[in-house]
């Protein structure tokens, strides 16, 4: 019989996907799971970051093979701070995804390739069903987002491209998470001031 109230307060487990890494942790086959949970989400934030089909595929690729390297070494850390629902394992996920993607740009820096086209047609092709008055306005968003620089970029690519909360992404970027919604503040009133002038 448990009994909550003896030995001082109980040690809450809010990691989502606890029991999916105990699993994997314990039989590496079972890591599937998370990676069919989590894949979409790790290409997408790649593939907005790097503007490349193939290089997104890799750096996917590549992120989920270091967290099944390392999955013995990944620590729990959810807070009751960090509410219902919260993984600590997708922020892990998502540093790894970062590296990655940090080491790939630096890999092609020489090259300046900006991808802009390629990020217009994706944003062009999430609303299939939309005018072309539409299609032409998220395309006009998004290359005004592929135009800011560092963790700005990132903390809306990660909010409303992946969806992770202003806890997760503060743990993805290392910062708090007041300075998450301020970079997130900031980059919205930039693409709001970039694409003003053409909609006055």
């Amino acid at each position: 019989m448990d009994r909550p109230e003896e030995g001082g307060p109980r040690l809450a487990h809010l990691d989502r996907d606890r029991r999916l890494v105990e699993a994997a942790q314990a039989d590496p086959a079972r890591f599937e799971a998370l990676y069919r949970k989590y894949l979409a989400q790790v290409y997408s934030y790649a593939f907005y970051e790097l503007h490349d089909h193939h290089e997104a595929e890799d750096a996917t690729e590549r992120t989920f093979l270091a967290a099944l390297t390392n999955l013995g070494r990944f620590e729990e850390r959810a807070r009751p701070a960090d509410g219902e629902g919260a993984s600590t394992f997708r922020v892990w996920l998502f540093q790894i995804a970062r590296n990655e993607v940090a080491q790939r740009r630096r890999a092609r820096r020489r090259r300046a390739e900006t991808g802009l086209d390629l990020l217009a047609e994706a944003a062009g092709a999430v609303d299939i069903e939309g005018d072309a008055v539409r299609r032409d306005e998220a395309a006009s968003a998004w290359r005004a987002i592929a135009r800011m620089q560092g963790d700005r970029r990132r903390a809306l690519i990660l909010r409303f491209v992946d969806e992770l909360s202003t806890a997760e992404i503060a743990g993805v970027l290392g910062r708090s998470e007041g300075a998450v919604r301020v970079l997130i503040h900031r980059a919205l009133r930039d693409v709001a001031d970039d694409l003003g002038p053409d909609r006055r």
